[in-house]
């Protein structure tokens, strides 16, 4: 199992340490380094900041969100990107929900969601194996753009600049089960969201037929600790926020999932207490057994035997939130 750091994104501005810990995540070894981005900083320019003061570590998007670009743009970045750090960018995609795809990007979220992804997957592999002008009869991106609003004067093209890897990294962030099983179907791996090393029957039949070499690459926090209570608490707080505000009452895929992980009881109630505007109380009701299920906290010792836990299932890459280097340091030395 390969440890990657995940910084991301930032809040009110950007994070002083990130590109320290990014740099002590190469010296240690670690495989990638990941930058987010959700309604603020963007993934990709955080990431090319990144590549500029390493030289070897991978370089994730986990995630960027498609509605933010169309998938040409998106494979621009990723080919421009790819080239300038030397053919080490790994692509993560994520569809993310209507809540964010209508209120921020101001554009439908898709009423097919699957062929949505499907259709976005196509047209970047289209671009980055540059074998012909991009065309795709699609009915959320069709290339060229058919639609009875525009010209008529489109015409298919193919991109300018030779792409480094045709067949650069492409994960994908999903959730629901046909989704899942669609990403190792068009994907090179999985990025899942929360991911419980006690609980891999949750996604058994989604991952049934994932090829060899798939990837998935879980997101955990990570924190050398000696009062487990305590270092919990970010990640309860990321869960009460992700539960209770990333999605609307009647259609939170993240709460979705906690609930099919068997806290469906306590999922409800954080969504009702968040959307209430009771948010230290909904963070307080995330139960301490789920936030450690999906996270590695506590003493050396501990973290040791969680470590073990998820080198026992099909996870490839541990993707760690952590914030110091010392974490970062113990991880290395313990999954070496």
């Amino acid at each position: 199992m390969r440890l990657g750091l995940a910084l991301g994104y930032w809040g009110r501005g950007p994070d002083p340490r990130h590109l320290e810990l990014a740099r002590a995540a190469e010296r240690l070894g670690y495989d990638s380094v990941w930058t987010a981005e959700a309604w603020g900083s963007d993934a990709f320019t955080a990431l090319t900041w990144i590549a500029a003061h390493t030289s070897r570590i991978k370089l994730g998007t986990g995630i960027a969100q498609m509605a933010a670009r169309t998938p040409t743009a998106t494979a621009m970045h990723a080919l421009t990107l790819d080239h300038l750090s030397g053919g080490r960018l790994l692509l993560g995609l994520g569809l993310s929900g209507p809540q964010v795809v209508e209120g921020w990007y101001g554009r439908p979220f898709p009423k097919s969601p699957l062929t949505a992804t499907r259709e976005y997957v196509d047209v970047i592999r289209q671009v980055l194996r540059r074998e012909g002008p991009v065309e795709a009869d699609g009915v959320f991106h069709p290339h060229p753009y058919r639609g009875a609003d525009g010209t008529g004067l489109g015409k298919p093209l193919k991109p300018i600049t030779h792409p480094l890897r045709a067949e650069l990294p492409l994960l994908l962030g999903a959730e629901g089960p046909k989704n899942i099983a669609q990403t190792t179907r068009i994907a090179d791996g999985w990025l899942p969201l929360y991911w419980s090393p006690q609980r891999t029957e949750v996604y058994r039949a989604s991952l049934s037929q994932a090829p060899e070499g798939f990837l998935i690459a879980p997101m955990a926090r990570a924190v050398v600790c000696d009062d487990v209570a305590e270092g919990l608490l970010p990640v309860k707080a990321m869960l009460g926020f992700y539960i209770g505000g990333m999605g609307h009452a009647a259609k939170n895929f993240h709460a979705d999932l906690m609930a099919r992980m068997g806290f469906e009881e306590e999922a409800r109630r954080v969504q009702q207490l968040f959307l209430e505007g009771r948010r230290q109380e909904a963070v307080l009701a995330v139960p301490d057994a789920f936030a450690d299920e999906i996270s590695v906290v506590g003493p050396r010792e501990r973290i040791a035997e969680r470590l073990e836990l998820w080198r026992t299932g099909p996870v490839t890459d541990l993707l760690v939130t952590a914030p110091d280097p010392d974490t970062l340091r113990v991880l290395a030395e313990l999954n070496s």
